[in-house]
């Protein structure tokens, strides 16, 4: 049930080549901050086989879900489109669709086909009248529907902003139920927008701040199963878990995978100080990152593996210091009012993403990595614990209510801090990791 294949994922070429149509003025340039989001029609997917009406409308669904989520782009309801598609190859109108305003036109076809669902798709940019990039075809087991859809967004995305998509990826996070005062915590697992929800292990145990490896089939994880915490990797696919080594009489928590994941960088708390060390994914004895009697923790490599930013109170409040990923003297790049923690590096390496406590609210922001340009990008009663989408252009954090009542739940916004929104369909749930897009 964890395993999702997609078979047969290759693109099938059915129209112009999009070096050519690239050049057309249909494109979002995202840096600039988009306000106006761009008005596109999707006409519900031809169904070219008999038994494929309910997956096509299924299939067109979910990618208007992912397009119109990001906040970029619009969708103009289909009860005002003049044109109407009964065939795949039906030729484009394009006075139509100027007609209804809309700049860009998406059109496909869905059939089952000797087991599998196969979608193909094209993408107009309706005002320079010409067809934006190849057309595909992408097949996958009925299973896989979603995903065949998230692919397709994907690549709209990517036309249209220049940039990679994000919506085929999934999150690993820590469930909560029951009430505040025994809440019970287990790992879980779903698709970036809350769908296919899957739990990887049982609530017998408490579990902390899981984490990807960068090829997404393996996560690091904080349980007390033992009774103190320990750092525990676990294989997503057959969801078997393992401790990694301690050193006797110390607890280890925080763990993070290096870029390319052959080690772990992690916290490990002896004689009552904690330091920051790493190790080796095969083992061995761990090296020492940090020599300081402060509390160090919550590491994260850069994409290049080359720096690591942490948290510390070695300034006698919680900043963020950066240092290099063998060690050595860090560098404070956190100076404003409060106090910072939870550090992620952006996968594109501009920015730094944290939580900020001050004058009484949580915050989630972004610096870049020497600290300059600090943006807040929420506020509330509990905002905290960042992760970066694959393409580095939203973030994922827990956002905690007030009371005896309150509970956690996962929040989306963007790095310009507009299009702040909950994930639904996962309950309750803290701690939040993003994964790498799907192979």
């Amino acid at each position: 049930m964890m395993r999702i294949a997609l078979a047969a994922l290759a693109a099938l070429m059915i129209g112009p080549g999009l070096a050519a149509a690239q050049q057309g003025p249909l494109h979002i340039e995202i840096t600039d901050g988009v306000i106006e989001p761009m008005p596109y029609a999707l006409p519900t997917f031809v169904a070219e086989t008999g038994d494929a009406g309910q997956m096509a409308s299924d299939i067109t669904r979910v990618i208007a879900a992912d397009l119109s989520g990001t906040g970029l782009f619009r969708e103009i309801p289909e009860s005002a489109h003049i044109q109407r598609f009964s065939a795949f190859e039906t030729p484009v109108s394009y006075p139509d669709w100027q007609a209804i305003n809309a700049q860009a036109l998406i059109v496909g076809g869905v059939s089952m086909q000797g087991g599998k669902v196969v979608v193909k798709f094209r993408l107009f940019d309706i005002y320079s009248g010409q067809q934006l990039g190849d057309g595909q075809q992408l097949a996958a087991s009925p299973a896989s529907w979603r995903r065949l859809a998230h692919k397709v967004a994907d690549v709209i995305y990517s036309r249209i902003t220049g940039e990679g998509g994000y919506f085929d990826s999934r999150v690993v996070f820590v469930s909560e139920t029951g009430p505040k005062d025994k809440r019970q915590k287990r790992l879980a697992l779903a698709d970036y927008d809350g769908a296919n929800l899957n739990y990887l292990t049982d609530s017998s145990a408490i579990v902390l701040a899981p984490r990807f490896s960068p090829a997404g089939d393996k996560v690091l994880y904080t349980t007390f199963e033992t009774g103190f915490p320990r750092i525990k990797l676990l294989n997503v696919g057959n969801v078997a878990g393992t401790l990694l080594p301690e050193v006797p009489g110390t607890m280890t928590f925080a763990p993070r995978f290096s870029p390319d994941g052959a080690s772990i960088v992690y916290s490990m708390e002896q004689g009552g100080n904690t330091d920051l060390y790493k190790m080796s994914v095969s083992g061995g004895a761990p090296v020492r990152l940090t020599n300081s009697p402060a509390i160090e923790t919550a590491p994260s490599y850069s994409p290049d593996g080359s720096r690591i930013v942490f948290e510390s109170d070695r300034s006698g409040t919680q900043q963020l210091y950066i240092m290099s990923a063998s060690g050595g003297e860090p560098t404070r790049i956190s100076f404003g009012d409060g106090r910072y923690g939870t550090p992620v590096w952006s996968p594109r390496g501009d920015l730094i993403a944290f939580t900020k406590q001050a004058g009484g609210r949580f915050h989630i922001g972004v610096m870049r990595t020497d600290g300059s340009e600090e943006r807040l990008l929420t506020a509330s009663f509990l905002d905290e614990g960042p992760t970066w989408s694959p393409n580095g252009r939203v973030i994922m954090f827990t956002r905690e209510s007030p009371g005896a009542g309150g509970g956690a739940g996962l929040y989306t916004v963007d790095i310009s801090g507009r299009n702040l929104k909950k994930v639904d369909g996962i309950g309750g749930a803290s701690d939040p990791a993003w994964s790498p897009l799907l192979p």
